[in-house]
This record gives structure tokens, sequence and C-alpha cells, in this order.
């Protein structure tokens, strides 16, 4: 038969929100995928000392493209986390600034990146030895 990989369930109970009995994992799956991405996390950690222009936060991410840079700061928009701010001069100036709800974000995307920060070589070293016991 197999196991399943799909989710049996849909929510999970929530110990600190006492008036819900249930937190919609969809919902906080959606959310996650969005603070959880590694571009997101970078732009989050880039404004986190106030507001920068679009080119300043492309040459602050080391890699991203200019296409991925505008689909991020999109999505943050959408989701509330930042809020952009166009300049009537000319050229048009266009800042892009974390909102209140994207400012309580800072502490635990700096805690994450920071976490990665001080072990990335031990996950490094244990890529290698997973890949040399599995073929890879």
């Amino acid at each position: 038969m197999g196991t399943s990989l799909k989710p049996a369930h849909t929510d999970l109970p929530d110990a600190q929100m006492p008036d819900r009995d249930h937190a919609d994992c969809r919902g906080v799956a959606s959310i996650l995928s969005r603070v959880g991405d590694k571009w997101s996390v970078f732009v989050i950690m880039m404004l986190s000392d106030g507001p920068k222009r679009f080119n300043e936060l492309k040459r602050m991410i080391n890699g991203i493209s200019q296409r991925m840079l505008t689909l991020t700061l999109r999505g943050l928009e959408r989701d509330g986390l930042v809020t952009r701010t166009i300049f009537p001069t000319i050229p048009p100036r266009v800042d892009y600034e974390l909102t209140d709800l994207g400012r309580g974000l800072q502490q635990p995307v700096k805690a994450l990146g920071q976490w990665a920060i001080e072990h990335q070589e031990q996950i490094a070293t244990a890529r290698t030895r997973f890949d040399e016991r599995n073929g890879g």
C-alpha cells in the first residue's frame, strides 16, 4: 500500500490563542512560505534599519535578480509587510520600508539569519558527510 504524504490534518490546536480552537494549516503555510523564503528573509533584514530604494536593495542582496527582487517586494507588500512610497521627483524615487507588521518580523528573521551564519560550516560538513554516504 504505502504511506500517503498528503497531510491528514488541516488545522492545529493553538495554545497561544485561547479564543480560537485551531489555526488553519493552509493559511499558516502560505504565510510561512512568504516569510521563510530566502529572498524575503534578506529583504526584511536589509530593510530593518530603515527605508531603501530598489537599486540599493539589489546591490545589498548578493545574487538576487531584478525580477526576483520585484516579485519578492510585491509579495511582501501584498502581505502588508512592506510599503512602497513613490516620491514625485524626476525621475520618480521609490522607497521600500517595513510596516509595523513587517517590523514585528525583524527579530525572528534576524535570529534565523544569525543562526544560519553561525552554523553554515556545520551544515556544510553534514551535507558533505551525507553526500559521501549516499553517493551524492
